[in-house]
């Protein structure tokens, strides 16, 4: 089965207590979170140690990549050709879907693209708690389609970080300036791309926007 939430931000609180409501999940099962894991943000021991016990889970953990990530800490790991598409291998079963990619699993095809702009980046220092990395590059956008293309722009599922222009405003935000190419890219996906289920994180909601979008944060959606 597989199963979708959003916005982990490196909190072990999620996956203890049966806060992720994991406990009969088996090798069977898949996790797939939407962006801003967070497990490997400070890359020391304490993330390690974080990552060897989610590694001691029976199923598989996936994730795209959101903005607050440390990018170069994921890249550091192998890259691999899974199910269909690039990632790159955490731990044996925690899994880095790599942006603009399509993968085969469980018996559904998924489309991936990470990213979104940090818009606390006063906050933040470049290369330290940021890195540009987080919005997706030309060749990434290139990739993105020519592989929608391959797979006849059609897949079941579209997992995102943040979501498209029309999507945002309806949620009751306005779509950030720095974040145009992003939005704009998801939307072309969403008018061009034939899919059944959208979800996405980012905005720290669980809301269902309508039958396809939804929204996750804290909630763990079985699709």
């Amino acid at each position: 089965m597989l199963y979708f939430t959003g916005d982990t931000h490196g909190d072990m609180v999620r996956f203890i207590e049966n806060n992720m409501k994991d406990k009969d999940w088996t090798e069977n099962d898949t996790l797939i979170i939407c962006g801003d894991f967070g497990y490997i943000f400070k890359n020391n021991a304490a993330d390690n140690t974080n990552l060897d016990f989610l590694a001691t889970k029976p199923y598989t953990i996936c994730f795209c990549d959101g903005n607050h990530e440390n990018f170069p800490a994921i890249f550091s790991y192998p890259e691999e050709i899974w199910n269909g598409g690039k990632v790159h291998r955490i731990r044996k079963n925690i899994i880095h879907l790599m942006r603009g990619q399509v993968f085969e699993i469980e018996g559904k095809k998924l489309f991936s693209m990470g990213g979104a702009y940090s818009i606390d980046r006063y906050m933040r220092k470049l290369n330290v708690s940021y890195w540009e990395e987080e919005k997706p590059s030309d060749a990434e956008y290139k990739e993105a389609t020519e592989n929608l293309k391959k797979h006849g722009k059609a897949v079941d599922i579209i997992i995102t970080h943040t979501a498209p222009r029309e999507i945002i405003k309806r949620m009751g935000y306005s779509p950030d300036a720095h974040d145009m190419e992003l939005t704009g890219f998801l939307e072309w996906v969403m008018y061009e791309v034939e899919f059944k289920k959208w979800f996405f994180g980012h905005w720290h909601e669980d809301k269902e926007i309508d039958e396809r979008f939804r929204a996750v944060y804290f909630d763990v959606v079985e699709s």
